[in-house]
């Protein structure tokens, strides 16, 4: 039953991207996309974030279909049994089908709502690679690095928006003391002591300065609870 239900959900999968990679876009929609966000994959991390869908329905879909993460991590970040989130994804998935809810790359004026649930996936991303959920490795510098170069886009397009800005810094920051954490064959590594240098690298110097606007930037206000360990991201309720 169990292995039934996972060939279902890859399947589901499978399709889910192949609609998001090969969904039609007239030459308006296509000039309107490239005027916003240049890069692919975080095209296509808004695209999934449709705001027909629950909030956490949504940063739990995009993880599975965009993220890299498996249904027992993405599971794990939110609290839950991983059965019970495979029976959300699966239903996230067919509430797309079923209400016919296009993958349709959303123009510049439609990036705010859904900009939450984004910074959601990102650092949701970078969670699972500074901690991960399972496996003998203390970190995954790929899923770090990509969530890295993911949030510095919208910081980019968005310098004044304090929750780009303050997650960027707080990715930045945190990974800057991976060399803390590890020793050079990837174990646990004994926490700093004396000077700081080993936590004075280009993360540091770079996450310092994002972290000053963030903080002067007005409050956004909203609910900031969210999945495990993340800050913003959108919680509660079924797709």
């Amino acid at each position: 039953m169990i292995d039934r239900h996972r060939r279902e959900s890859l399947r589901a999968d499978r399709h889910a991207r192949a609609a998001l990679l090969h969904a039609p876009d007239d030459p308006d929609d296509e000039a309107a996309e490239e005027g916003a966000v240049h890069d692919d994959r975080l095209r296509l991390i808004f695209t999934c974030c449709h705001p027909a869908l629950a909030p956490a329905a949504r940063v739990a879909l995009t993880l599975r279909l965009l993220g890299g993460l498996t249904t027992a991590e993405i599971a794990r970040a939110f609290l839950v049994p991983e059965p019970t989130m495979a029976q959300r994804l699966v239903r996230a998935k067919a509430k797309i089908r079923d209400a016919g809810i296009p993958y349709r790359v959303p123009r510049e004026a439609d990036l705010p709502e859904r900009l939450r649930a984004v910074l959601a996936v990102v650092y949701l991303i970078f969670t699972e690679g500074h901690t991960p959920s399972a496996g003998d490795r203390l970190a995954r510098d790929d899923l770090c690095a990509e969530a890295i170069r993911l949030g510095r886009l919208p910081a980019a397009l968005m310098p004044d928006e304090p929750e780009v800005m303050g997650l960027l810094a707080l990715m930045l920051l945190v990974h800057a003391r991976r060399d803390a954490r590890t020793t050079p064959s990837g174990g646990a590594g004994p926490r700093p002591v004396g000077p700081r240098a080993r936590r004075r690298g280009p993360g540091h110097r770079a996450g310092v300065p994002a972290a000053r606007p963030a903080g002067a930037l007005p409050d956004p206000g909203g609910d900031q609870r969210g999945p495990r360990r993340s800050p913003p991201p959108p919680t509660g309720g079924r797709s």
